[in-house]
């Protein structure tokens, strides 16, 4: 019986971080890549890709800024809570993180782009 109960809390712990990966932030606007493209000239919006300057450096779209997800925290500063903030990474999980961090930190406006840079066409 205690065996089949342990199992259960297993089962529900598993469930729960899974979700917690994958469900988008309570609050947090997800686009597709085809949206971003539509939006991507918009004035007041501020784009953040937050892969590491390497792969930044190799390839970014235009009009995007970078702030790796580990400097996210301490940059923060440097962006208007007020403003809509786009993030955007390589797969979209970083920028799901940092979505996510921005949200805790008080952003008003935080948009992830599913996908990410994997999904641009």
């Amino acid at each position: 019986m205690s065996q089949m109960i342990l199992n259960i809390i297993l089962f529900v712990l598993l469930v729960w971080f899974f979700a917690s990966r994958f469900i988008p932030p309570k609050g947090v606007r997800m686009i597709t890549t085809a949206e971003l493209k539509r939006r991507l000239k918009e004035p007041g919006v501020q784009y953040i890709d937050v892969r590491t300057p390497l792969e930044f450096q190799s390839y970014h779209l235009p009009g995007f800024r970078n702030i790796p997800l580990h400097e996210l925290t301490a940059r923060a500063h440097e962006l208007s809570k007020e403003k809509e903030v786009i993030v955007i990474c390589q797969s979209g999980m970083r920028s799901q993180k940092a979505s996510r961090l921005l949200k805790k930190m008080g952003f008003q406006h935080v948009t992830n782009v599913k996908g990410g840079l994997n999904a641009w066409q």
